[in-house]
């Protein structure tokens, strides 16, 4: 969930990691802080809270001025957010940053403490820092191949000892870590945009590896010290792509780069009008063969794996079982080979997603992995990959990447049943037509922006409201709702419109917003009919439909009208207005919209 940074080069490298830790503050924002060799000593400065109150409490303080450091930006697990939390933890001799978790710590800190080492902070960090000292024998990479053996759990580390001021040391397991490439100067990073703005270049750093970096030179060992060869990886795109460009949030940038990266996602896997997914190896042949799928993932992405449940089994016939997947593992799953697992991540870092893909081939079901970022632990582990070319997503609330994840599900749903012999030719060609549509409508859709602005207005003084909605509304409505609670702090929950009156309709109160979603022909006068019934009893109600539905006015309270394509598809489009909903509510709110409170962008840790 942290982010760490690292630079050795001619530049400030204070200067540099701070702009690099900027880049990274999605991923934590509890803390901050540097360690930069100064005067031929490791100089450390550290704050709770955003990265402005590092920045703040170095230009009333002091600033260290140097070529090589680290840094970090904290998401909070062991201990709360405060001074002595914050990374870079250690002493003169070892300074460390750490994204993960070192389940074992307990145990390590009790062998330190009787070794007559005192600990200071709450973290699990802290006695890495102190094993690599106790252990530290003059040789770096001895050292941390020794302590690496001991420690239990994930993590990426950076590290720098005071003896080697030219030197930074990293490691990872299970957490990512990259290491940049650039010309007279090298980096390590957690995800590729904090390197952006010096170089496009990178290596991924595997498990149980260890990377020596200095200014001039890049070596990569496994725990042997046996040197391992690495395949430079170049970024698909550049710094302008994670910047704001003119937008007041990322957020919102990103709710409007969605046709443009449904475009990039989808015309590589249709030929000839058809479906075409074999470029990534997944051919209908395999598709037909397999007994049951499952679609496992967290948050946002797990919600993109409902929608493609309800179009799958309507279109190709086939079972799907869709779970979060910090659930799955848990229950002892029945799967086997003739089942495929489906693992939708848009970092490819998801924790949990990862346990269930090592379970899953354990249990040797193929598995398939939807991911956004080339070369991550999922993209890596899985039988074949399927990539959204979502770009960089820097907002917390995930928008565009959502998008695409449901633009997969289409393409593979599509292919599945023409495998299945569930549509005809003509069907999935009319289907495909539709789909390509879609990019379209998205961009008329952002004529709702105003409307929803005024609808944020009504809903900045609520406590608690509903979504309702049927079918693909329903999986929709889900992901509406996480959107707003998760920016604006509004209590929200989703429910399937027809369960209303078998005990929640009791929390229906006189005022209470409601937004229904009724974008399905064929369940419409049902939702109708739910609405009425939260209509009766005092709510305040958000209709979301058609541009061709007519509703009597009293119906709603407000509608938000988009432009129509087939049902099935409807989600894709439905999405646009409860992303701008939850938007501007939390804006009007005066949140926090791309960095909300107690989130962090990609859940690396269990």
């Amino acid at each position: 969930m942290c982010g760490i940074v690292g630079y050795a080069g001619p530049g400030d490298c204070t200067d540099v990691l701070m702009d690099a830790l900027s880049k990274l503050e999605y991923r934590g924002y509890d803390s901050a802080g540097i360690a930069v060799f100064e005067d031929n000593a490791i100089t450390v400065e550290k704050a709770k809270g955003r990265l402005k109150n590092l920045e703040e409490k170095m230009e009333a303080g002091h600033r260290p001025k140097g070529h090589v450091g680290i840094g970090h930006t904290r998401w909070a697990t062991h201990g709360e957010p405060s001074d002595i939390n914050s990374h870079p933890h250690g002493n003169k001799r070892v300074s460390v940053v750490h994204n993960g978790i070192i389940e074992n710590y307990i145990k390590i800190k009790r062998f330190l403490a009787d070794k007559g080492y005192e600990f200071s902070s709450e973290t699990d960090t802290e006695t890495v820092a102190k094993l690599l000292d106790y252990y530290y024998n003059g040789n770096p990479g001895e050292t941390i191949a020794k302590i690496l053996r001991k420690i239990e759990g994930s993590y990426a580390l950076g590290i720098i000892f005071s003896d080697f001021p030219d030197t930074i040391f990293a490691a990872r397991k299970d957490s990512p870590l990259i290491i940049g490439v650039g010309e007279g100067e090298n980096f390590i990073a957690s995800d590729v945009p904090a390197i952006l703005k010096y170089t496009r270049d990178y290596y991924l750093l595997e498990h149980n590896e260890i990377a020596v970096i200095t200014r001039d030179s890049v070596s990569i060992t496994d725990l042997d010290g046996e040197p391992v060869s690495k395949e430079l990886q170049h970024a698909g795109w550049d710094e302008e792509a994670a910047e704001k460009n003119g937008y007041e949030h990322f957020m919102l940038k990103e709710i409007h780069e969605q046709p443009e990266v449904l475009k990039r996602t989808v015309l590589p896997r249709i030929m000839d009008g058809m479906p075409f997914l074999d470029e990534c190896g997944i051919t209908s042949d395999m598709l037909k063969s397999f007994r049951k799928i499952y679609i496992v993932a967290c948050g946002t992405a797990m919600h993109a794996g409902l929608v493609g449940k309800y179009v799958i089994e309507k279109l190709a016939r086939t079972e799907v079982i869709v779970d979060i997947a910090s659930e799955f593992r848990y229950r002892e799953p029945v799967i086997g080979d003739r089942d495929l697992v489906m693992l939708i991540s848009q970092s490819g870092e998801t924790a949990d997603t990862k346990a269930v893909l090592r379970l899953a081939k354990e249990k040797r079901a193929v598995t398939i992995s939807v991911v956004n970022v080339k070369g991550s632990s999922i993209a890596r582990e899985s039988d074949f990959v399927i990539y959204t070319h979502a770009g960089p997503e820097i907002s917390v609330a995930s928008t565009k990447a959502y998008t695409v994840q449901l633009s997969i599900m289409y393409l593979f749903a599509f292919q599945l049943a023409l495998a299945n012999g569930a549509i005809t030719e003509k069907e999935c060609r009319e289907l495909i037509e539709e789909l390509l549509s879609v990019p379209e409508k998205i961009e008329k859709s952002f004529d709702v922006a105003e409307t929803c602005q005024y609808i944020g207005s009504k809903l900045i003084n609520a406590d608690s409201l509903l979504y309702i909605g049927r079918g693909l509304d329903y999986a929709l409505s889900m992901e509406g709702s996480l959107k707003l609670k998760e920016i604006s702090y509004i209590h929200s929950e989703s429910y399937g419109a027809g369960e209303l009156k078998h005990g929640t309709i009791s929390l229906v109160t006189d005022g209470m917003p409601v937004i229904a979603v009724a974008t399905q022909e064929d369940l419409l006068d049902k939702t109708i009919s739910n609405i009425k019934e939260v209509k009766a009893r005092g709510a305040k109600v958000i209709l979301i439909c058609k541009e061709t539905t007519r509703v009597a006015d009293d119906i709603a309270d407000y509608q938000v009208k988009i432009p129509a394509v087939k049902d099935a598809l409807m989600p894709m489009v439905a999405a646009v207005p409860m992303q701008m909903i939850a938007y501007y509510t939390a804006v009007l709110r005066g949140c926090d919209v791309d960095k909300p409170r107690n989130l962090a962008k990609s859940v690396t840790v269990e």
